[in-house]
C-alpha cells in the first residue's frame, strides 16, 4: 500500500516551529549550539582524512581535495565579489597568512594520519598558547604574568603528552605543533589587516595558495580514489568550510566567555571516535598532558574574557 504524502502545510507549520523554537533560545545558548555543531564537524572531519591516510592516499593529494573543493564550495561567493575578491591594501600580509594557513592544513593532515585521534585533538588545543608569544612578537601587546604563567603550564602539558627523547616519542607531535603555529600565525596576522578587509577576500587567497601549493606534490603522488574516497574527500571540504562557518556564527552569537568551552567538547568526540572506529586508547601520559594544556587554555580564555567582556573573540576565517 502506498503511505499518503506528507501534508505541505504541515511540514511547513513543522519548519516554522523549528525556527520559532531556535529563536526562543537566548544569544548564548544559540552561540553554544552553534559551536557543538563546529567541534562535531572537525572532529569528524580529522576522522575523513585519518581514514584516507590510513588506506593509502598521500597527504598532498588529500590536501589538494581539500582545497579544491573548499574552492568550489565558495565559488559563488568568488563570483558574485568578481575581480575585486583579490582587490587589497595589503596583498602581500593576506599572501603570508595564505601560505601559514596553507602550509598548516599540510602538516595537520599528515599529523593526523599518524597520532591518535585523541592525542592530535588535543595539541591543538596549544593554539592560544601559540597566538600569546606570537601577539607579543608581532603585534607588540603587553601580556600580564598571569597569562605568561599559564602559558608556560599549558607547553609543560605537551612535553608531558609527546614526551620528547622517550621510546614512544613520535615526531609527528611535532608536525601537528607546526600545524598549529601556522594557524595561530594566520589568526595573528588577521589583527594586522587594516578594518573593512573583507572575509571572502581572505577565504580566496587561502583557497588559490593552497591549490597552488598542493597542486604539483598531489599530481606526482596522485592515486586513484574509490567512489567512497571521492565521497570523503568532498566531504573534508565541505566539512572543513561549514565548520569554520559555524565558529564564526557561535561567536557572534554568544558572548566568548559562555561559548568558548563548549569547543573542549572536541577532545571528548575525538577520544570516542578514536576508540569506536581507530581502536586508539589514550594512554596515561595524553591524559595526563591533555589536562594540562586544557586547564591552561581555558584560564587563558576567561582572563581574555575578563578583560575584554563586551566584544566577543573574533574567529579567523580558515577555509
Amino acid at each position: 500500500m502506498t503511505e499518503p504524502a506528507a501534508d505541505p502545510d504541515s511540514v511547513q507549520g513543522e519548519h516554522r516551529g523549528l525556527i520559532a523554537a531556535w529563536l526562543r533560545l537566548s544569544p548564548n545558548h544559540r552561540g553554544a549550539l552553534w559551536m557543538i555543531g563546529a567541534s562535531l564537524g572537525f572532529t569528524i572531519n580529522s576522522a575523513f582524512v585519518k581514514t584516507l591516510s590510513a588506506e593509502g592516499l598521500d597527504t598532498f593529494q588529500i590536501a589538494f581535495a581539500r582545497a579544491l573543493f573548499s574552492a568550489l564550495v565558495l565559488a559563488p561567493f568568488f563570483y558574485r565579489a568578481g575581480l575585486g575578491v583579490l582587490r587589497s591594501t595589503v596583498p602581500g600580509l593576506h599572501g603570508i597568512r595564505a601560505v601559514s594557513g596553507s602550509l598548516a592544513m599540510v602538516c595537520g593532515f599528515y599529523a593526523v594520519g599518524q597520532l591518535p585521534l585523541a592525542e592530535f585533538t588535543a595539541l591543538t588545543f596549544t593554539q592560544p598558547l601559540f597566538v600569546i608569544l606570537l601577539a607579543v612578537l608581532i603585534l607588540k601587546e603587553n601580556v600580564r604574568w598571569r597569562r605568561w604563567l599559564a602559558t608556560a603550564i599549558g607547553f609543560l602539558g605537551v612535553l608531558i603528552m609527546v614526551r620528547p627523547g622517550a621510546a614512544a616519542f613520535d615526531p609527528a607531535a611535532l608536525i601537528a605543533l607546526a600545524s598549529v603555529f601556522g594557524i595561530s600565525l594566520a589568526v595573528t596576522l588577521v589583527k594586522k589587516l587594516p578594518p573593512g578587509e573583507s572575509h571572502v577576500t581572505m577565504l580566496a587567497y587561502f583557497c588559490i595558495a593552497s591549490i597552488v601549493m598542493t597542486a604539483a606534490p598531489a599530481l606526482a603522488a596522485w592515486q586513484a580514489p574509490s567512489l567512497s574516497q571521492w565521497g570523503l574527500l568532498a566531504a573534508i571540504g565541505v566539512l572543513g568550510i561549514a565548520s569554520q562557518a559555524m565558529i564564526i556564527r557561535a561567536y557572534r552569537n554568544g558572548e566568548a566567555s559562555f561559548v568558548a568551552p563548549f569547543d573542549y567538547l572536541k577532545l571528548i568526540l575525538a577520544g570516542l571516535i578514536g576508540f569506536l572506529v581507530f581502536a586508539e586508547i589514550p594512554d596515561h601520559w595524553t591524559v595526563a598532558g591533555a589536562v594540562v594544556i586544557v586547564g591552561s587554555t581555558f584560564y587563558i580564555a576567561r582572563r581574555e574574557a575578563a578583560r575584554q567582556p563586551a566584544e566577543p573573540r573574533p574567529a579567523a576565517p580558515l577555509a
